[in-house]
């Protein structure tokens, strides 16, 4: 009887471990393979105002990381507004695009975001973040790094 509820125990805590690793999947090989965008180089313009947008910074990864790796992205606001967390999303740039923004929800802060483990397959990723202020003003990154066997 102890060797089967012994069992039972390595068999949930080997389901849950997997669902764990599976629930911080960033990037699927399925969606790695599609053709890249045709805009998926072209970096936003800025343009010059009397306020200042927020600060939207890829922390890590670095350009060229192993899998799984951490994904963290620093937001900061300036004078008197504050970041809307609620307000950010993240686009990897394929054709057609993939929304990855459900993915990385559960890890924004007001601060940033911190995605421990991501995990995306080998290759060169381009993706753009997107994130509003308390004012209205939105920040825009194209991100592009590699994932290395």
């Amino acid at each position: 009887m102890r060797l089967v509820v012994l069992g039972l125990c390595l068999l949930a805590f080997a389901a849950s471990s997997e669902t764990a690793r599976a629930g911080n999947l960033l990037i699927s090989a399925d969606e790695a393979a599609l053709p890249p965008a045709s805009d998926a180089t072209k970096i936003p313009a800025l343009t010059r105002a009397i306020t200042r947008r927020p600060d939207l910074i890829l922390v890590s990864p670095s350009k060229s990381v192993h899998s799984p790796f951490d994904l963290q992205f620093k937001f900061q606001a300036h004078g008197s507004s504050g970041i809307k967390p609620e307000s950010f999303h993240l686009i990897y740039l394929k054709k057609p695009t993939v929304d990855l923004t459900a993915r990385v929800r559960p890890y924004i802060q007001a601060t940033g975001l911190m995605m421990p483990q991501a995990e995306a397959p080998a290759g060169r990723h381009v993706i753009e973040a997107r994130i509003l202020d308390s004012d209205g003003r939105e920040a825009v990154g194209v991100f592009t790094f590699e994932v290395v066997k």
